[in-house]
């Protein structure tokens, strides 16, 4: 899940003060060390075995998020695969600043879960429309109703019956395992929301398994590895259920005549590990890229939670751990240094080197601990993008940029995304092939480039 991580200190739009900067940015950077995971990993293995209580999973599943219809398909074979107890909750979308656009959301998790579904094996209806309230009420009176044995087969056949609409399906479904009443419905969901807000989240499709969580599909693999680190796999040859997705530019190479846009932001985690790769991908698949960045959210009015901040900042931690990357030297860039950076693109992108400017801030702020605010951090980043600080000293602080920056954000809301960082692929003509949001999505771009590089091959 893409995103940027906020804090609760200052006004949004506005700088926090420099103490509270560096103190959200220590205990950042001392939180994503590997060392201080595998610690608190340690720490709550020897609770578990102190306190007596069983490996146990517990998943949160929300009937009407496309996301939840993909990981509800997992919950099988995560019991068969591996020696854990599987506890499984009914919620609901959850409450205040952490789902900012909570029916964008939703729309995004129908058409994102369509495309990605077959890449992973499982299944969602491409297109699939939003469920009808009376459908939507019967779906979760079923589950309400179920055995906690079958719910992991259950989820699988209500979703299957509820997102292609097929309302004697659900009927059918209610005749098998019964349809529980309104109040125990609710009650239940009641039970499943506080036990995620206990538990310290708010989101669908969640795993949660002993102190960490781990989103729905796209996450699944890290779920995986560390049950397998503490022998948990059934099998000794360890054989992945859902196993991660690689970036592959692929074989074939285009020409230029496709174009993947690419919406960055100065303050996202999420965008400073995939940054390079992106660039990496154009370049080796020979598409065409154009870099549109844009704000960041909580520079635009958007306030988000520590809780939510938290989360991502640790997912991404073990995303960049996965991909290899020695990231989380953090120094938080809000305020001044990403506006001075975004003042300096147009000139750097005149001379070819915009690119090279926003993925050295970038590696400044996330993986080296470089203080933009400070005149010889903002320096060293100018410089390691080969450009010239006497003369970007002499443009710095420029407002030209702005009105480019809001384009770029209302061109994303356009085409169904809001958060960072977000791609859009267009083929020759310009017409729009695909756009998603997130830093998990971009190998999904690639087979989509093969895709049409080979349509026009054949």
């Amino acid at each position: 899940m893409a995103g940027e991580f906020e804090d609760q200190g200052g006004v949004a739009g506005m700088d926090p003060p420099s103490l509270q900067r560096w103190l959200t940015s220590a205990v950042m950077r001392r939180m994503v060390r590997p060392a201080a995971l595998a610690k608190r990993r340690a720490r709550a293995e020897k609770a578990r075995r102190r306190e007596g209580r069983p490996h146990r999973v517990e998943y949160f599943h929300q009937v009407d998020d496309g996301y939840s219809h993909l990981a509800a398909q997992l919950l099988r074979a995560l019991r068969e695969t591996y020696e854990v107890e599987v506890v499984c909750h009914l919620v609901t979308e959850g409450p205040g600043k952490n789902l900012p656009e909570p029916d964008l959301l939703r729309r995004l998790s129908r058409l994102d879960a369509g495309k990605v579904a077959p890449h992973y094996g499982l299944r969602f209806p491409e297109s699939a429309p939003a469920p009808e309230p009376a459908q939507l009420d019967i779906a979760t009176r079923i589950l309400s109703a179920v055995e906690a044995a079958a719910f992991p087969d259950a989820a699988v056949a209500v979703g299957d019956a509820l997102w292609p609409a097929n309302q004697d399906r659900l009927a059918a479904l209610a005749q098998e395992w019964g349809c529980a009443e309104q109040e125990e419905r609710d009650a239940r969901i009641l039970e499943g929301n506080e036990r995620r807000q206990r538990l310290g989240h708010y989101s669908g499709a969640m795993f949660h398994y002993e102190g960490e969580w781990y989103w729905g599909a796209d996450r699944f693999y890290h779920l995986e590895a560390r049950l397998a680190d503490n022998g948990l796999h059934r099998d000794a040859a360890r054989h992945p259920i859902c196993p991660r997705p690689s970036i592959e530019a692929g074989p074939l190479r285009d020409e230029g005549s496709l174009t993947l846009e690419f919406y960055p932001s100065l303050r996202s985690p999420y965008t400073s590990i995939i940054f390079d790769a992106t660039l990496r991908l154009a370049r080796d698949s020979g598409v065409k890229l154009v870099t549109r960045p844009v704000m960041p959210m909580v520079m635009r009015g958007v306030s988000l939670t520590r809780q939510k901040g938290v989360y991502i900042f640790s997912d991404t931690a073990r995303e960049a751990a996965a991909r290899g990357l020695d990231w989380g030297g953090f120094y938080d860039p809000i305020g001044e240094p990403v506006r001075n950076c975004y003042s300096l693109f147009p000139w750097a992108r005149d001379q070819g080197r915009g690119n090279e400017l926003l993925g050295s801030f970038l590696r400044g702020a996330f993986f080296e601990g470089v203080n933009t605010r400070r005149e010889s951090g903002m320096r060293s980043v100018v410089e390691a993008a080969g450009l010239n600080w006497a003369e970007a000293r002499g443009i710095l602080g420029n407002r030209d940029w702005e009105e480019e920056l809001e384009k770029n954000r209302l061109a994303m809301y356009d085409f169904g995304c809001w958060g960072v960082p977000s791609f859009r692929l267009l083929d020759a003509g310009g017409e729009e092939v695909l756009a998603l949001w997130g830093q998990d999505r971009l190998w999904l771009f690639a087979r989509e480039i093969q895709r049409l590089l080979g349509e026009r091959r054949d």
